[in-house]
């Protein structure tokens, strides 16, 4: 009874807790879903973020070379591996170089190439916004002609409905309406 005792009271396991089957994902997706299923146990407890991995960088040539050699013949057995070695450096240090050489003129092709998209793309809606406004000023000169014309077709009824009371005042009393407006 004293051994049950003593496995129920382990140091690292809290009292009470019961200890989770082990799973093993066999994909990634569950992999993924595990993982999302063990943080949302605790919402309150923070999530880790991984740091962004820092981006390899070459160490930097030796400022001032003491023992210059070469890959001759008369050279130590020894110092060939250190050679060796020098120039590995060397040529992933070159490549490194190019490499952000090619990086940087591809990141400024396309800011230019941005650039003249935008370009592009204002000159079509300045050239569409000019069409609008042209459209819109059609309609309005239509509108003031139309207006004009109806204002001048009133001015001709009004003269000409003076002069056709006149002579309507006769004709009314010659002419009685044949049909009666109101009631059918």
């Amino acid at each position: 009874m004293a051994a049950i005792k003593e496995k129920e009271k382990r140091p690292g396991k809290p009292p009470g807790k019961e200890s989770q089957p082990l799973i093993i994902a066999k994909t990634p997706a569950e992999e993924q879903r595990l993982k999302l299923e063990r943080l949302m146990r605790n919402p309150d407890k923070p999530a880790p973020i991984p740091e962004r991995p820092k981006e390899w960088n070459p160490r930097a040539p030796p400022e001032f070379v003491r023992d210059v050699m070469g890959s001759s013949a008369g050279a130590g057995s020894g110092e060939f591996h250190v050679y060796r070695h020098l120039r590995r450096r060397e040529y992933q240090r070159q490549d490194f170089l190019d490499k952000m050489t090619e990086k940087q003129k591809m990141d400024l092709e396309y800011i230019d190439k941005v650039a003249q998209n935008q370009q592009a793309a204002d000159e079509r809606t300045a050239k569409r916004k000019k069409k609008r406004e042209k459209l819109k000023q059609r309609k309005n000169m239509a509108k003031k002609a139309k207006e004009e014309a109806t204002k001048g077709q009133d001015l001709e009824k009004s003269s000409s409905s003076e002069a056709d009371d006149q002579d309507g005042e006769a004709e009314d009393d010659a002419e009685a309406p044949s049909f009666i407006m109101g009631k059918r």
